[in-house]
């Protein structure tokens, strides 16, 4: 067999509808200025894809530091990795800064946040130390799990009962290995919008003897009274062990963060194979980072708005009926009942072309079958006006669904 024989099927979950969705469904090109309204194939639509929540993306001062840093430092500065010939005042002024500001001693500053929780974990355990992980972790910690030469155990979304159970194998484990044991959770849960119990699972540390890493990509910024995210929100910052975030949601930019004590961050330091052997993060972006970070604990106001709009379109959706599940953050699910591809497809397509509403959908297998998941995250640049006139058209869609009209349609190709 041809290694490449598998290439020409493109039968992946969603490469088999490459020929109908590239473009529209997967992969699709939004333009202009990043905003609660964007061009999509030409014509303007309401956006609720994109995780720009406090409208950072856009804001005159974070536009005019990235400017001012790319013209001062162009993107080469500084060349190579960190360790070898790459670090600077900046880099580090901006770390601890970010490891302050969750209440950590020390901060550790990523390329990428996907990349970063992979290496962080294969840094952090060995094939004698045993990880529990939440059911529902985000795609970057279940890979950095399979790279995990021990034992490993998944319990059930947020079901302290089942953690404990598993507590109980992991300790089991370590006792003849002599390892350790990790407990993986997140802040927020990206799809459902529910918080990670942080203050249950942290309450069975002293029994268990566990360490606990949050990923906290949806909370920091946007929980807390602060901004410092869902630990704060919670009250459980001093029991996490390893505080992690992107910059890709709150912070609008690129790039990530780890903070915890010295001891572990100097591990990491040395350790973590994704920042040894990469080129340090540019300084634009490290600059940038450092305004929007000063813009999002000086401006408690752009987070006031956020959650006025969050609020507003929250309540909207349940005030009409709609199943908005337990989330408790901005991200906003809509569960409709869907019971094929096409008919979700056909929704979509609905909602896109003839409402002007433009946000993403989750099927199976990510969601139980018969499921269709639409997603929408609230910015602080959203207007009552787009709320309104989106909860009209979920008004509109939800109606056509619940009488079949989008069972008799043909799911068109839309690909490019």
């Amino acid at each position: 067999m041809d290694l490449f024989d598998k290439t020409k099927a493109n039968n992946s979950p969603l490469g088999k509808f490459a020929s109908i969705g590239d473009g529209y469904f997967m992969f699709p090109k939004l333009k202009g200025e990043i905003s609660n309204r964007m061009s999509f194939r030409g014509k303007e639509k309401i956006i609720w894809s994109l995780n720009n929540y406090l409208g950072l993306a856009n804001h005159p001062e974070v536009r005019k530091a990235d400017a001012e840093a790319a013209e001062k430092y162009g993107l080469g500065l500084p060349m190579g990795s960190r360790m070898m010939s790459g670090n600077s005042d900046e880099h580090e002024k901006l770390e601890q800064d970010l490891a302050t500001f969750v209440g950590k001693e020390s901060g550790y500053l990523q390329n990428f946040g996907y990349q970063g929780m992979v290496s962080a974990i294969d840094c952090l355990v060995g094939r004698h130390d045993v990880i529990v992980y939440d059911a529902e972790s985000h795609a970057c910690i279940i890979d950095g799990v399979r790279l995990h030469q021990g034992k490993r155990f998944v319990f059930a979304h947020n079901d302290i009962d089942n953690l404990e159970k598993q507590l109980i194998r992991a300790k089991k484990v370590v006792e003849t290995t002599r390892g350790g044991i990790l407990v993986i959770s997140e802040g927020v849960f990206g799809m459902a919008g529910d918080q990670g119990k942080l203050k249950e699972i942290a309450s069975l540390k002293s029994k268990y003897n566990f360490r606990f890493m949050v990923d906290d990509a949806h909370g920091f910024g946007t929980l807390g009274k602060t901004g410092a995210g869902a630990a704060e929100e919670q009250g459980a910052t001093e029991s996490i062990d390893i505080y992690f975030s992107t910059f890709a949601k709150s912070m609008a930019s690129i790039g990530g963060f780890f903070a915890a004590n010295k001891e572990v961050i100097n591990h990491l330091r040395f350790n973590s194979r994704s920042q040894i052997f990469a080129k340090s993060l540019p300084m634009p972006l490290v600059l940038g980072n450092q305004k929007r970070l000063d813009l999002l604990k000086s401006k408690p106001e752009l987070r006031e708005k956020l959650w006025t709009n969050v609020n507003n379109l929250q309540n909207g959706l349940k005030d009409r009926g709609f199943n908005i599940g337990n989330t408790s953050s901005c991200v906003t699910p809509v569960y409709l009942n869907s019971e094929d591809t096409s008919e979700a497809g056909n929704l979509i397509i609905d909602l896109r072309e003839n409402y002007d509403i433009f946000c993403s959908a989750v099927i199976y297998p990510v969601v139980p079958k018969g499921v269709l998941l639409l997603r929408l995250i609230p910015t602080a640049t959203h207007t009552l006006e787009d709320i309104e006139t989106s909860l009209n058209a979920f008004d509109a869609v939800a109606e056509k669904l619940k009488k079949g009209v989008y069972k008799k349609m043909q799911l068109p190709s839309m690909a490019h």
